[in-house]
């Protein structure tokens, strides 16, 4: 269905697409092709989406969290903190979200979210599950892993470029960002820089 906000992110669970974005933009699809808005409740932007544990989690600014068991009807839940969450995941039984001023909030179901110290106050931006590792990226080329997302140890990225996208696949983790970036790895702690051929 055409409409007019920016979308910003997109994700699969339970037979259904949800995507995500401005002003508390929420869309569903059964078939990726055909799309119905809903009412997320939210005015403030929504920038990722994930699904795990039979829940969509929506996060966005300041600090909002929405959960949904259909990606029909949405609640909003208490994050604990105002600052933007702008990439969320699930993988391992637990829920993590990431954003600006370094913060992470964890939750085993979407509704009660607990605070993680990263270590970092920068401003976090993406993050993804696999192979047992959970891998945050965010500016000045920042890396942060952890095998439970409680604990986070920094990475060396072997750049200083602000990575603002990261997931897993065929036993690769890979990373995006400024100027064409790339990073790739396969545990999450050594990563090589291949050129993307891309430099805007």
């Amino acid at each position: 269905m055409p409409q007019g906000n920016s979308l910003y992110g997109v994700t699969f669970g339970n037979g259904t697409f949800v995507a995500v974005g401005k002003a508390g933009t929420i869309l569903s699809s059964s078939d990726g092709v055909t799309w119905t808005p809903q009412s997320s409740g939210a005015t403030t932007d929504l920038d990722e989406v994930a699904y795990g544990n039979g829940i969509f989690v929506a996060v966005g600014w300041p600090g909002t969290i929405l959960t949904s068991s259909d990606g029909v009807n949405w609640t909003t839940e208490t994050s604990g903190t105002t600052t933007g969450l702008y990439g969320v995941t699930y993988g391992n039984g637990t829920f993590v979200t990431v954003g600006s001023s370094g913060t992470i909030l964890t939750s085993s179901d979407g509704v009660t979210w607990t605070p993680q110290s990263s270590g970092t106050t920068v401003f976090l931006d993406g993050v993804t599950y696999g192979n047992g590792t959970f891998v945050a990226v965010g500016n000045s080329g920042t890396i942060l892993t952890s095998s439970d997302g409680l604990t986070w140890t920094p990475q060396s990225a072997a750049t200083t470029k602000g990575l603002s996208g990261v997931t897993y696949g065929n036993g690769t983790f890979v990373a995006v960002g400024n100027s064409g970036t790339f990073l790739s790895s396969s545990d999450g702690m050594t990563w090589t820089s291949p050129s993307s051929g891309s430099y805007i």
